[in-house]
Formats: structure tokens, sequence, C-alpha cells
């Protein structure tokens, strides 16, 4: 594993830290491949149920290491240099430039963000089910003033999460993003006090570990996986998956009776 992500396993949590602090946490391609073999590691591992993304040295992730992309600039043949980027479409664990953004893993993975989440970085933390944010952290798509492209499924992720309007906002003036009104436009899904983003996050993924695993994950993929489905199809989907957790939703019901889990109770 290359020094700069941390994995930790803290019970059915697992705690995956990106520290690069010389350069905000920017991924440059070790780092990519080490967070990809990392979320690869942690979807097979079946003691994992919930990962948290964390940034080291108080922020998320500026985004692709720009320092690495002046050096491939400077080489003879930059062309060819490239093409070794060229990340293959067809491979069943495909990896993206900043590492993870083109699985879909099988389990959750909660960002915890803090200080910057800009360019690339605010694309890992779009690729995560949920985002916590602290009360000055930012995101932004920081890369527009250098001419980098989001390829990372900025342009896919950011339209579903938070609808075109605001993404052709956030896409074409690539402006910054505070917490309280990312957290309006349904860009985060908690903001929490300065330094409590990773304690607030592992709490949450803690919460969701509880939970009768096979249906939440049902439910879940049942959810990404409708987007370019006709309606129809879309539902006959959600059925066939999660027809077979019908029996889990039953001895749930048997416990509520029992008196478990009333008045909102967890």
């Amino acid at each position: 594993m290359e020094a700069s992500v941390r994995v930790e396993k803290l019970g059915p949590v697992t705690l995956v830290t990106l520290d690069r602090p010389e350069v905000r946490n920017a991924v440059d391609a070790a780092t990519a491949h080490a967070l990809h073999q990392a979320f690869l590691a942690f979807d097979a591992d079946h003691e994992a149920l919930v990962a948290v993304f964390h940034g080291a040295n108080g922020h998320f992730c500026a985004g692709w290491d720009l320092q690495a992309g002046a050096q491939l600039a400077a080489q003879q043949h930059p062309g060819a240099a490239l093409a070794d980027l060229d990340f293959s479409a067809g491979d069943d664990k495909p990896q993206g430039p900043m590492g993870p953004s083109r699985l879909l893993l099988s389990k959750p993975v909660i960002a915890a963000v803090s200080g910057a989440a800009v360019a690339g970085g605010m694309e890992l933390a779009l690729w995560c089910d949920m985002r916590v944010m602290e009360e000055d952290a930012y995101f932004g798509v920081y890369c527009r003033r250098f001419g980098v492209p989001l390829i990372d499924g900025g342009t896919v992720r950011l339209p579903r999460l938070i609808g075109m309007g605001h993404a052709m906002d956030l896409i074409l003036t690539g402006r910054k993003v505070e917490a309280a009104e990312a957290l309006q436009m349904g860009l985060c899904n908690r903001v929490v006090p300065r330094g409590d983003a990773r304690e607030a996050a592992m709490a949450l993924a803690q919460q969701l570990a509880k939970f009768p695993q096979r249906t939440m994950l049902a439910d879940r993929m049942n959810a990404y996986q409708q987007w370019d489905l006709p309606l129809p199809e879309a539902l006959r989907l959600e059925w066939e998956r999660s027809k077979h957790r019908i029996a889990d939703g039953l001895e749930g019901a048997t416990r509520f009776a029992g008196g478990e889990g009333r008045h909102g109770k967890f």
C-alpha cells in the first residue's frame, strides 16, 4: 500500500485515510492506484460493512496533483505518456485517474470532508454514498481555471445529485461552494463543526452497520442501477433483487410487534 494511503479496520467500519500533507492530499498516479486497491480490499472484506473516506491534516483532497501533471507535460512526447492513462472501460474493476472513481462497490462509503474537496477531490467525494462536511470545508471545480477536465465522474454524478441547473453553475464557473450552500443544494448530507467530520462520519457508519445488511444493500444497489432504465424495467429489477429480502422484512415485523424499535428508535 502506498504510504500516502492508510487503512484501519475499526470493527465493521473501515477507515481509509488519504495523507499527502505537502500537497493538500492531491493524488498522483501511485496514490490513485493505492486508493483503488484499498477500496477493492474493503469491498472484498466480508467483515467490513461500511467505509469512511477521510483526508488527513485538515483537507479532504485538492484534486489531481498538478505538479505531477507538469512533470508529464515536460516529457519529450507527452501524448505517448498520456496513452498510459487510457483506463479500460472493459475492466470489471476499472480504475479512474483519481483511483476508485469508476467503481460501483457493493457496500456504502461515507466521505468525511474537511478543508478543500476540490477538482478531482470533489469528484472523489461525489463518488461516495454520503458526505459529512465540516462547517468551514468547501467544494469547487477549481480545475476550471487550469483547463483540467472532469474525468472522474464529475459531469455524471454532479447533475444526478443536485440537478442540471446547480451542476452547470458549478461546472462552468468553478466557483467555491461552502458548507451551508452545499447542504442547501444537496451536495452534502450533514454539516458538523470544524474538526468533527471524521468522528461524525464514523458514528454514521456505525449506525448503518447495525441495520439488517442484505436489505439495505439491495435497496442501495437498486437506487444506483435504476438511472439508465425505463420505469417498468427499473421496477422489475427492484423486485427481482429485493423479493429475496421479504423474509428479512417479516422477521423485522415480528420484532416490531414484540416492542422493538417503537417511536422512531433504532
